[in-house]
């Protein structure tokens, strides 16, 4: 990867993913687009504030050799589900229409744990509902991730959030491990490495417990 491309940047994960990209020097270029400036300063950042309602402004931007989605918000954030589902749904799909269009071989997305297009829940249904579609877009390589609960700094506290994730990693060491909490950090090692594997399906959707391995993985080791 040269150049690369990120929605979401001024999340939790999308931060993370941001620094550790624009850490690899063999990168020439982190294209980020946002709302607002993201207070990230670097000569290789390429930082774009775009209103996302309008693609027809900012398609053509999305260029290079990946495209890399960690964009979301809550419920409480947007303020009705409609509203949330245009941030979850409707801008990353965009984001990942005109980056098919335009070329990119690799997508990676952050989805959910859960996500199914058929669940009677509006955020699993949301979350599979993109999922979905994205896998018939014409890109090289989609990863879908799909962590467990989050940890790490965010802008905005989510007290319940905080609270799911302490009581999961307490009951994970002895059941359900596969869910235990996973850091923003490791999420966005796993998406750096998925981008990188090569020989490996069209599709490839990672499981919460197999994002921990993901993210160990030697990039040398399996990118020759």
């Amino acid at each position: 990867m040269k150049e690369v491309n990120i929605v979401g940047a001024t999340g939790m994960v999308g931060r993370e993913l941001t620094r550790q990209l624009l850490e690899d020097p063999g990168i020439d270029k982190v294209r980020i687009f946002v709302r607002r400036k993201s207070g990230i300063s670097h000569p290789r950042l390429e930082e774009h504030i775009v209103d996302f309602d309008h693609p027809e402004n900012w398609g053509a931007l999305v260029t290079g050799d990946a495209l890399f989605s960690a964009l979301g918000t809550t419920l409480k954030q947007a303020g009705s589900k409609e509203a949330q589902y245009r941030v979850d749904f409707t801008h990353n799909y965009q984001f990942a229409e005109a980056a098919a269009r335009n070329g990119v071989p690799t997508y990676v997305l952050v989805s959910a744990a859960g996500a199914n297009a058929r669940s009677l829940i509006f955020y699993s249904r949301m979350k599979g509902e993109l999922d979905e579609q994205v896998q018939k877009l014409p890109f090289r390589h989609i990863h879908i991730l799909r962590p467990s609960i989050l940890t790490g700094q965010r802008e905005v506290r989510r007290p319940a959030e905080e609270w799911s994730a302490t009581f999961m990693e307490k009951i994970g060491r002895v059941m359900f491990r596969s869910y235990r909490p996973i850091s923003a950090a490791t999420v966005a090692r796993a998406m750096i490495n998925a981008a990188l594997l090569i020989n490996v399906p069209r599709i490839s959707v990672f499981k919460p417990g197999e994002l921990f391995n993901l993210a160990a993985l030697n990039q040398q080791t399996e990118t020759q």
